[in-house]
C-alpha cells in the first residue's frame, strides 16, 4: 500500500505555513522538493568526508572518489545503462543538450543535413539546435502537434529521410506532459540511419527510462526535477556514439597527456566531464535515486497516475475552466486556463492561499503559439501531493473566479 502520508514526512518543507496556510506544492515540473535523506547526505557528506575527487592519494579524496563513481553506478542501474561509463554527469538537462549540440554535430552533421524536433519542445530542446544548424549550415525540422497537442506521427514518419542525422524528442513534454510514443519513433528513425535524443527532464520522476528497451541514443535528465539538487545532470549515450564524439570543454581531469603541441583526451567518460564536477550533487542524486526505489517506483507511478486522473476530473468540472492537451497519455502536468482571467493573474492569487503553481508560457512558446493563447496555468504532481491538496487548488481557483471573473 501506497503510504503518501508517510512520504511526506521526509520532506521538510511541506510542513512550511505560506501567508499563513498550509503549503500545497503543485509546481514540482519546475523543481521537486528534497527528503532529509537527500539533506542529511549532503550535509554528512561535507561534515565527514569531503575532498576532491580523481585527483588526490589521500584517503578522503578516495573516498570522495569512491562515492562519485558509486552514484554513477547508481544512475547507470536506474537508467539499464550497459556500462557505467555511459553516464556523464553535467550541470543539468539544458547543459547535457548543448554539450550533444555541439560534440554530435562537430562529428556527425554537414552541411544540407536535418535536425527533427517536437513542435512541443522546451527551449533548451530547440535553441542550441538552431546554434547548430546555423554554424552547419543544416537545417531543423519540426514535427507538427495535432489540435491536442499529440505529435502527428504520420508527419513525422513523412519527414524521416536520409538527411536527418538526429531526432530530439521530449519523453513527457513539460508544458502539457503529454507522453510521447517514443519506442516507436526512435524505430522509424534508426531506420532512415538517424540517431536519437530523449529528453527525459519531465520523465525519469514518475516514468520507467529503461534506456536499453528504448534504444535511444542518448537521454538527458536533471536531478533538481526527481528530488535531487540543482546544478547536476545526466548525459546517457551509447558507448558506441560517445566514443566517437569529441569533448566540448578542455580542463583538467578530461586528458591522458598533454604538452603545447598535442592533447590526449581521457576515455569515457571523463573526457567529457572537465575540471572538479559537482561530485556532492551527484552523490545526493544518487541518493534520491535510491529514495524513489526503495519506495517502488511502480508503486509511485500508479500513485501518481491515480492523483492525476483524479486532478484532470476536478478541475474539468469547474465551469469557465479550460485544460490545455487533454489526452490519455500523460503524466503528472496539468495546463489550464480560467475563462477571461490572465494566467499571471491566478498564480498570484493562489500563492496568497499556500498554492504553488508555475503560470507563463513555460519555456516553450511555440507550444502556446500552437494553442493561439500567451500562456497557461500549469500544476504538476509529485510522489507526495494528495488528493486533499487538489481539493484546495479547486477550492482555491473558485475564489479567484469569484474575485476577477
Amino acid at each position: 500500500m501506497y503510504k503518501v502520508d508517510e512520504i511526506r514526512k521526509d520532506f521538510p518543507i511541506l510542513s512550511k505555513t505560506i501567508y499563513g496556510k498550509p503549503l500545497v506544492y503543485l509546481d514540482n515540473a519546475a523543481t521537486t522538493q528534497k527528503c532529509k535523506q537527500v539533506l542529511d547526505k549532503i550535509q554528512s557528506f561535507y561534515r565527514e568526508e569531503n575532498a576532491n575527487i580523481h585527483r588526490g592519494v589521500h584517503h578522503l579524496s578516495n573516498r570522495s572518489t569512491s562515492l562519485f563513481e558509486e552514484a554513477r553506478q547508481t544512475v547507470k542501474n536506474f537508467l539499464n545503462a550497459r556500462f557505467a561509463e555511459e553516464i556523464i554527469f553535467t550541470k543539468g538537462t539544458t547543459d547535457s543538450i548543448n554539450i550533444l549540440a555541439f560534440s554530435f554535430g562537430e562529428t556527425y552533421l554537414n552541411p544540407g543535413d536535418e535536425i527533427l524536433l517536437a513542435q512541443t519542445e522546451h527551449h533548451s530542446n530547440i535553441v542550441p539546435w538552431q546554434m547548430l544548424c546555423n554554424r552547419k549550415q543544416a537545417h531543423l525540422r519540426v514535427i507538427p502537434a495535432d489540435k491536442n497537442g499529440e505529435l502527428d506521427i504520420e508527419a513525422y514518419k513523412k519527414c524521416l529521410n536520409p538527411k536527418v542525422k538526429l531526432v530530439t524528442i521530449a519523453h513527457v513534454t513539460n508544458a502539457l506532459g503529454i507522453i510521447n510514443p517514443i519506442e516507436e519513433m526512435i524505430a522509424d528513425a534508426h531506420r532512415v540511419g538517424a540517431k536519437v535524443l530523449i529528453d527525459g527532464a519531465q520523465a525519469v520522476q514518475h516514468l520507467p527510462a529503461n534506456v536499453c528497451r528504448l534504444d535511444c541514443d542518448f537521454y538527458v535528465f536533471s536531478a533538481h526535477k526527481v528530488y535531487a539538487p540543482t546544478g547536476i545532470g545526466v548525459l546517457y549515450g551509447k558507448k558506441e556514439y560517445l566514443e566517437t564524439l569529441s569533448p566540448c570543454q578542455g580542463g583538467g581531469d578530461m586528458i591522458k597527456t598533454v604538452s603545447f603541441a598535442h592533447t590526449e583526451y581521457a576515455d569515457l567518460p571523463f573526457k567529457f566531464e572537465a575540471g572538479t564536477v559537482n561530485y556532492v550533487g551527484a552523490i545526493a542524486l544518487a541518493e534520491a535515486l535510491n529514495y524513489m526505489e526503495e519506495k517502488d517506483r511502480s508503486k509511485i507511478l500508479s500513485y501518481e497516475t491515480e492523483l492525476l486522473h483524479y486532478a484532470e476530473d476536478k478541475l474539468l468540472k469547474i465551469n469557465g475552466l479550460q485544460v490545455f492537451g487533454q489526452v490519455k497519455n500523460k503524466a503528472s502536468v496539468i495546463s489550464f486556463l480560467l475563462k477571461n482571467i490572465h494566467p499571471y493573474d491566478t498564480g498570484v492569487l493562489l500563492d496568497k492561499m499556500g498554492i504553488a503553481v508555475r503560470t507563463g508560457t513555460h519555456c516553450a512558446e511555440p507550444t502556446m503559439k500552437h494553442f493561439g493563447i500567451q500562456g497557461t496555468v500549469r500544476m504538476s504532481i509529485a510522489m507526495y501531493n494528495t488528493k486533499e491538496e487538489i481539493d484546495i487548488l479547486c477550492e482555491g481557483l473558485a475564489k479567484v473566479q469569484k474575485m476577477l471573473g
